[in-house]
């Protein structure tokens, strides 16, 4: 099978690239309007990208029209995040799986997905945007950068952030070491599948 996506519904052609990058960690984005408004939202095209300064990144696709404001393209938390350069990212356990599920509804941008998903909102320490209590890890970030990819319908826009201030459970870590048979973060694969992190395996990088 060659697939040109030029030549192939776009719709295809995503389905095909979320099957194949597998599995997607997950960050959960926290977010603040300007007004105060509590945004909520999971990211499977989410990713640590640097190591000094600390850098995680996320990517909010554009969309046709926003639910009941047809002028409006971008997804909540992209519009959060470009208004008040803040956010927070909480690594999804699974424990809170089918919260973070009941949080990832398109609503229209008053809802609160904290109420909706029935998940605690913390007060963060160097953000506006509140944490997940029950994250056992969480990073307070400030935005760096915003890259626009693609405002088609289907694009997308890169949301850059430092990350100002981590939270991790005392529990979970030993010499700065997160035990992943504690955190039991989950991964998104394609369609409506997710993945654990509990078949694993070690290798030892070559020493040259």
């Amino acid at each position: 099978m060659l697939v040109r996506p030029s030549e192939h519904d776009i719709r295809d052609v995503y389905k095909l690239l979320i099957g194949a990058v597998v599995p997607r960690p997950i960050g959960f984005i926290s977010t603040t309007s300007r007004d105060g408004i509590r945004n909520l939202a999971p990211y499977s095209f989410f990713n640590a990208v640097c190591q000094n300064p600390p850098v995680v990144l996320f990517s909010s696709g554009i969309r046709a029209a926003a639910p009941g404001n047809p002028n409006e393209r971008r997804k909540d938390s992209l519009r959060n995040v470009q208004e008040t350069g803040e956010f927070v990212v909480n690594i999804v356990s699974e424990d809170f799986a089918e919260a973070m599920n009941a949080a990832s509804g398109d609503y229209p941008f008053d809802v609160d997905e904290f109420e909706v998903s029935g998940l605690t909102p913390v007060r963060s320490e160097l953000v506006t945007p509140c944490r997940v209590k029950e994250a056992r890890v969480s990073m307070e970030c400030k935005l760096m950068q915003t890259v626009m990819i693609s405002d088609r319908p289907g694009g997308a826009c890169l949301v850059i952030g430092e990350v100002v201030l981590l939270h991790v459970d005392d529990d979970i870590v030993d010499n700065y070491r997160i035990d992943p048979g504690k955190l039991r973060a989950i991964g998104r694969m394609g369609g409506n599948t997710y993945t654990r992190t509990s078949d694993r395996f070690d290798l030892a990088r070559p020493k040259v």
